[in-house]
């Protein structure tokens, strides 16, 4: 069975994608095949609109509080079907719509992405992970190298007066103390909200 949508808490998630420029060692596809209520999220094929569109048609929509693109990939890798599937959830019931990110669309996609959010996504949370740039390369691993750290802030920046909510992220077993006050530093300086994830393994 292919996963495409997965139940976690109250919030209905949505995996288009297995692919990722990143390789973070903590990555929960390391250690599991499922996360909420799901199979397994490795996807024998991306699903395509008509796809996504029928599973959404096939859920009771007033059980879910919020619609999260997160699943065992990068979501904007599918940015185009992404931006698609968030016109069809507005339209048709209109619920908050979160974007969970490792900031890197832009680079993915080759163009800024960021005006495309505007009215479609209510809460963007981007994995910041790290307040250094060659600890960020060590830890996450991304194809695109050293512009990826930057890249990932800009993102960020540039969210936040487009999305409503801006949320960046580290994993609470992989920093210290310092490190995690640094993060909040970057966070208020850019306007975002600084939240510090728990580890799932």
């Amino acid at each position: 069975m292919n996963n495409i949508l997965y139940k976690v808490h109250d919030n209905l998630y949505v995996n288009l994608t297995n692919r990722c420029p990143c390789a973070c060692r903590f990555c929960l596809r390391q250690t599991m095949d499922r996360v909420g209520e799901s199979d397994s999220l490795w996807l024998k094929e991306e699903p395509d609109l008509a796809a996504v569109e029928k599973e959404f048609e096939s859920r009771n929509m007033d059980e879910y509080r919020e619609v999260v693109f997160c699943g065992f990939g990068e979501p904007t890798e599918r940015f185009d079907v992404l931006v698609q599937v968030a016109d069809f959830v507005k339209a048709r019931w209109g619920k908050p719509i979160r974007l969970n990110t490792n900031g890197l669309g832009d680079l993915i996609n080759g163009r800024d992405i960021v005006p495309e959010l505007r009215g479609r996504v209510d809460t963007v949370s981007i994995s910041l992970n790290t307040p250094d740039k060659e600890a960020y390369l060590a830890l996450v691993r991304p194809k695109f190298g050293e512009k990826s750290f930057d890249a990932m802030l800009s993102f960020a920046e540039r969210c936040v007066g487009v999305v409503p909510h801006v949320v960046l992220s580290t994993v609470d077993t992989t920093l210290t103390k310092e490190q995690e006050e640094r993060c909040a530093a970057i966070c208020r300086r850019i306007g975002a909200t600084y939240r510090i994830r728990p580890f799932e393994s």
